[in-house]
């Protein structure tokens, strides 16, 4: 077995059954345990854009929410879906959602022990996240330094190179959609006895580009990272939106159907593809339910390492903050490109869905002109804020492993795996990446579980008590 399909077989078993239902369970278990928490969403979404005085933190609530929505919202809001309903069929976007309305409350946790948990170090910026809950909460600092260790090599992969990959492959694919560009090529080779290829000067060009920057928003630290996040993020979700809303509008008779088609399809107990009858339900929501955890990271433990960056004057405020990430993430973004996929499939039933990239692509080509502008618009932003944001996390869980000195050279990796990500093809990075997850998840999901009894006496001091406005003497 080559190395390629070793990954991808201990990928697809890493990322099996037993981590699904891991993961959600734990979702359902703190929805239940903290008493439905997303009942606070409109709260949670006020206090996201309100300025909290008398707090202490590095960046503001807003700025650490848009740096983990940068990392977050990314290509799998476009691809994953597309490729949770190509192999599970569209039942697979009614999983992906339900996933997203239960994975608040362990966003939500998370933000919590974020702010809980966090340290001044000795500049005075504040330092959190999962390893923090683990070694002070649990006195587990070894599993901490395993969290540390996973996230650091995950953050290359999902974080880095994938993305700069992203970005390469779609700007070629758009100057290769182009006539005038590849009118010029043809006259170029035929005139000048050139064979020239634009793809490999591309890539090269696109690696200098995306790792110059990269180096000039992270050489700022969490400050400059928030700053660009809190721009670009607004920006770039709503214009993807308003795509996704003309194409409803374009597709409008078609939106209830899909809403139907969605339901039914996720419970539906046709046989699937060579399979039994049930399996069809089963694809769906293994798919679905991967993908939303995938494209949500509730769970992962990556978020709350900037949430505890954030100024805020009690845990709860910034842990409701910390929620409205999964909301917009899924709730709102996954499931708008998933009815607009559906919708879709029933617009051109000539389409073969199958074809997660080909069914995109027809979608957002129905908006004139600038259709296929706004889907690579989208996917090259996505792409270059979760790179932003993934540098953040790489940086403290190196330095909680090796110091602040480790950082310089951390970036000096990071910046040569962006331009390295957009010159190669990177399926067993891929893999690798998806394996490191997994495991950061493991580690995270221990701490959440093992205190989930301080989530839930924090929560009913300000959440249920009505005293989110006082402040926390421990911050």
């Amino acid at each position: 077995m080559d190395l390629l399909k070793l990954t991808e077989a201990i990928s697809g078993y890493v990322w099996g059954w037993p981590m699904i239902i891991l993961l959600l369970g734990t979702h359902i278990f703190l929805t239940f345990r903290l008493r439905v928490p997303q009942r606070k969403i409109f709260t949670a979404i006020k206090l996201s854009v309100s300025k909290d005085k008398d707090s202490t933190g590095d960046v503001s609530q807003f700025a650490a929410l848009a740096t983990s929505l940068a990392a977050t919202i990314g290509t799998g809001n476009i691809i994953g879906v597309a490729t949770a309903v190509s192999l599970g069929g569209p039942g697979a976007v009614l999983w992906c959602w339900l996933t997203g309305i239960f994975g608040i409350a362990t966003k939500y946790s998370e933000g919590l022990l974020a702010i809980k948990y966090r340290v001044k170090t000795s500049d005075g910026k504040m330092l959190g996240g999962p390893m923090y809950a683990l070694e002070r909460g649990l006195g587990m600092k070894w599993l901490a330094v395993l969290f540390c260790i996973f996230t650091a090599i995950a953050a290359f992969g999902i974080g880095n190179g994938v993305q700069a990959n992203a970005i390469s492959e779609n700007f070629i694919m758009l100057l290769n959609d182009n006539s005038a560009v590849a009118s010029a090529t043809s006259w170029l080779n035929s005139a000048m006895n050139f064979n020239f290829e634009p793809r490999a000067y591309i890539s090269f060009v696109m690696g200098i580009v995306v790792m110059t920057l990269v180096g000039v928003v992270i050489i700022g630290g969490v400050k400059s990272i928030g700053r660009i996040c809190s721009a670009l993020v607004p920006f770039m979700a709503l214009l993807y939106v308003l795509g996704c809303l003309y194409i409803l509008c374009v597709n409008s008779q078609y939106v209830w159907e899909a809403v139907c088609m969605i339901c039914r399809e996720a419970f539906s107990m046709k046989a699937g593809i060579g399979g039994a009858a049930g399996t069809a339900i089963m694809m769906g929501a293994r798919y679905g339910i991967a993908r939303g955890l995938f494209s949500n990271e509730s769970g992962m433990g990556s978020a709350p390492i900037v949430a505890a960056a954030a100024k805020t004057r009690n845990s709860v405020r910034q842990a409701l903050v910390s929620s409205t990430g999964t909301f917009w993430d899924t709730v709102v973004v996954c499931a708008m490109t998933g009815l607009v996929l559906t919708t879709s499939i029933i617009a051109y039933p000539e389409i073969d869905f199958h074809d997660g990239g080909l069914l995109t692509k027809k979608a957002f080509g129905m908006i004139p002109y600038v259709g296929t502008p706004i889907l690579t618009f989208g996917i090259l932003t996505f792409a270059f804020s979760t790179i932003l944001g993934w540098s953040y996390y790489g940086e403290r869980a190196m330095e909680y492993l090796a110091g602040k000195k480790s950082i310089i050279f951390y970036r000096i990796v990071w910046l040569i795996v962006c331009f390295v990500g957009c010159i190669i093809s990177l399926d067993i990075v891929w893999n690798i990446a998806d394996i490191m997850n997994a495991l950061m998840a493991l580690p995270n999901l221990v701490s959440l579980l093992l205190l989930s009894g301080v989530i839930a006496r924090e929560t009913k001091r300000y959440l249920w008590n009505h005293k989110l406005d006082d402040l926390d003497p421990e911050l």
